[in-house]
């Protein structure tokens, strides 16, 4: 996909490809459903399809500035607004805030932590085995986590 639309895409955040996964940001409606409408072509050229039902809209509202008019389309059809979306295991949210990007954080901490509970607290495994366990399989999830919330920022986001 990254070879097939290189001539469409913007530099980093404003286009952002991760598999079959897009994030198309612009400051404005009109300068979105632009983009959206320019991918939609270039991939149906190459017989690809942009999935309408999979596609989402986000205004985040951090800047303070008014929404423009309009709606947010893709081949003629209205894109659903959301309130937040799930991006590469980061929570985006309109507002900017990261209340459940860190929940979700600690519950993924969690769960992996449960998972590899019987080996960290089995004593007839040696703690080298254990560290080794911790931090490939806890720490590396609550790491790669942090990193995904740190990449995050737009003003309008696209995530189809």
């Amino acid at each position: 996909m990254d070879e097939l639309t290189r001539e469409i895409q913007d530099e980093v955040p404003w286009s952002m490809l991760f598999a079959d996964d897009i994030i198309l940001i612009d400051e404005t409606k009109d300068g979105l459903n632009e983009k959206l409408e320019k991918w939609r072509l270039t991939l149906e050229s190459r017989v690809f399809t942009l999935s309408s039902s999979k596609t989402e809209y986000l205004r985040c509202e951090v800047s303070g500035v008014k929404a423009d008019g309009g709606e947010v389309t893709l081949g003629g059809e209205a894109i659903p607004k959301v309130d937040k979306f799930t991006y590469l295991g980061s929570i985006i949210e309109k507002r900017g805030d990261i209340d459940d990007d860190i929940n979700h954080l600690i519950r993924v901490g969690w769960q992996k932590w449960r998972n590899a509970f019987g080996v960290l607290c089995d004593k007839k495994i040696p703690i080298r085995l254990k560290e080794r366990v911790y931090r490939m399989v806890v720490r590396s999830a609550l790491l790669y986590e942090v990193l995904a919330i740190q990449e995050n920022s737009s003003s309008e986001v696209d995530g189809s």
